[in-house]
This record gives C-alpha cells, sequence and structure tokens, in this order.
C-alpha cells in the first residue's frame, strides 16, 4: 500500500449558508474562489451576521484527511500558524492518524477559507491564506518526502513557484509519483501555460473538474471528452469529474466513464472534489483498477455532499469502509 504525502495550504474551513442574493454583491463568478486579505476576509464574514461552522480544510488537505480515515499513511506539508487555529488544524490531523513531522509553523494568523452555500448546495469560497504563504523553499527537506511514495498537490501551490519546483525536485529525488488537483478555474485562466509545463514536465496523475477542464484545454464543457484526451497528451492519468454525471478518466490511451452514485439532497459541495480524489487515490494505491478507483471517488464524493462542509460523520466513514 502506498503513503501518500499533501502539498497545500492548511487552512481553516469557515461554512456559511447564504441566499443567492447576497453573492450579488460579491466580485466574480458563483462556485469560484478568489484571495482576499485578512481584513477584506474578516468585513465579509461580519456581514453575514451568524455564527460559521468551522472545520479543518484546504484542497489537498481535505483529500489528506479522507486518506488518513481510510487507513492511508499520510502526511502533509504546509505552514501553519502560531495561533489556536493553527495548533487545532494540527492536532485534527494527529487525531486522523496523519502524520503531523512536515507542518512548518508560521508567524502570521492561519489561513481561512470561507466558504458561501447556497441553497442549491453550491459553494463559492473567499479565502485569506495568512500563514500559508510563509511557506518557502529553504524549509522543505528530504525527511519530509523519503518516508512517503506519492505526493498529492493543490492547485494553488502555483501561486508559490518556489516551493513548488523544489517540491516536485524532492518528489522526483526520493521515487515519488505526484498527482496535481487543478483547484478553480480561475487558477486555471490566470496560469494556464504555466499548468501546461507543469503537467507535461513532472506530474503523473491530474484531476480536474468540467468546468477546470474546459477552461484548461479552452474548449466548451460539452467537450469533456475531449478535454480529457488533451489532458491525457500531458500526463498518463487524466481524470475530468462532471459531477453528477460522474467522469471521464483517460489513461493508457483510452477512456473510461464512470457513473456517479445519486444522492436525494445535495446539503453542500464543499470538498466534492477533493473527497473524490481521495477515494480514487486510495484504490490506485491499493492497485485497483481505474474502474474500481473511480467507484471508490463517487463513493466518497456523494457521501460528502450530503453533510455540511468537508467532513463525514463516524456511521458514514464505517458505511464506506465496509463497501472498500
Amino acid at each position: 500500500m502506498k503513503k501518500i504525502v499533501g502539498l497545500g495550504s492548511p487552512i481553516i474551513d469557515e461554512i456559511a449558508f447564504i441566499e443567492e442574493s447576497f453573492l450579488d454583491g460579491l466580485s466574480g463568478a458563483k462556485g469560484g474562489m478568489e484571495l482576499l486579505l485578512e481584513s477584506e476576509l474578516a468585513q465579509l464574514k461580519s456581514s453575514i451576521g451568524k455564527d460559521l461552522e468551522r472545520i479543518p480544510g484546504g484542497s489537498a488537505g481535505n483529500t489528506i484527511f479522507a486518506l488518513a480515515r481510510l487507513g492511508i499513511q499520510t502526511g502533509f506539508i504546509g505552514k501553519i500558524g502560531n495561533c489556536i487555529s493553527g495548533r487545532f488544524y494540527k492536532d485534527a490531523l494527529a487525531q486522523y492518524g496523519g502524520s503531523t513531522a512536515s507542518f512548518k509553523e508560521g508567524s502570521s494568523q492561519n489561513g481561512n477559507c470561507l466558504s458561501l452555500v447556497t441553497p442549491d448546495g453550491e459553494r463559492t469560497m473567499r479565502t485569506a491564506l495568512g500563514a500559508a504563504t510563509e511557506l518557502s523553499e529553504e524549509e522543505l527537506s528530504d525527511a519530509d518526502f523519503k518516508p512517503f511514495d506519492h505526493l498529492h498537490i493543490e492547485g494553488f501551490m502555483i501561486h508559490n513557484p518556489k516551493v513548488l519546483e523544489k517540491s516536485l525536485h524532492l518528489a522526483k529525488s526520493n521515487n515519488c509519483t505526484v498527482s496535481f488537483d487543478l483547484a478553480s478555474f480561475e487558477i486555471v485562466n490566470q496560469s494556464r501555460d504555466a499548468l501546461k509545463e507543469l503537467l507535461k514536465s513532472s506530474v503523473d496523475m491530474v484531476f480536474a473538474n468540467e468546468e477546470e477542464a474546459a477552461a484548461f484545454t479552452e474548449r466548451p464543457i460539452s467537450e469533456s471528452k475531449i478535454s480529457a484526451e488533451i489532458l491525457h497528451e500531458l500526463c498518463p492519468i487524466a481524470v475530468v469529474k462532471l459531477g453528477a454525471e460522474g467522469c471521464i478518466i483517460a489513461s493508457d490511451q483510452t477512456l473510461h466513464h464512470s457513473e456517479a452514485i445519486r444522492v436525494d439532497t445535495v446539503t453542500d459541495t464543499t470538498g466534492a472534489g477533493d473527497f473524490w480524489a481521495a477515494g480514487f487515490l486510495h484504490g490506485w494505491a491499493h492497485q485497483q483498477s481505474i474502474t474500481e478507483s473511480a467507484r471508490r471517488g463517487a463513493l466518497l464524493g456523494s457521501s460528502v455532499i450530503q453533510n455540511h462542509g468537508a467532513r463525514l460523520n463516524e456511521t458514514q466513514w464505517l458505511q464506506i469502509l465496509e463497501q472498500i
């Protein structure tokens, strides 16, 4: 069984359930993500006027937490704040059985992500990265990668190119394979050329939803199969997630379509793609087929969208473990 380490921003998710009209006063598209200053995020939170649910989050963090709960040996590389929130994040991963040895501690407050969830369950994110932006390449060493077989990277790391480059170098020198989640269509639109070079040179597996794949390939969402093929030209395994329509996976010059698992009610899509990636990586880590790995991805993704935030309760975890 492979051991997996994540690289990303260890941020605290704060969940707010809002009406559609609340988004009218915000810039950007519904379902997307924008970065804010800490002061701007604080002002936005105060305008909501209600208590927020707080859980450990971040794209790679969600994936690593889920993998840890499924019994995979995991770790996380990222910078937490020297504050209650930073300690909360670190302790939470330890409670899930993950290694905390590669957390670095910064001088700023821990990063926060405000997840604005509309009645249809769609989340729109506003993030202040805080201490996560302080991670430097000098803090990375072989010790962060040597215990692991695979590195999973969130797309937001494209904004820290020196850390990304050093991480990929150390991963390769320690015989780690690499997966990369494109993270958001805004990231893709901002960094398309850099991402293309990255996938071609350093990535074994890429995860994208249909909006991210369309932005990357500059093709319509309706042409997701073509987008998957284009992504597959750059790296060995390309996954395009289609929400309720399942996913398309390009591997070994072959396209696979896997069905989604239908649910009665979508409560909150926060972390759905991250949990899908965790399920897929769990299957891959156990040398399962593409089809079985996708089934596990669908199982986790369909479970988390029935909850508030990117977490499952113990009953849900036990049900999932019985099915994998």
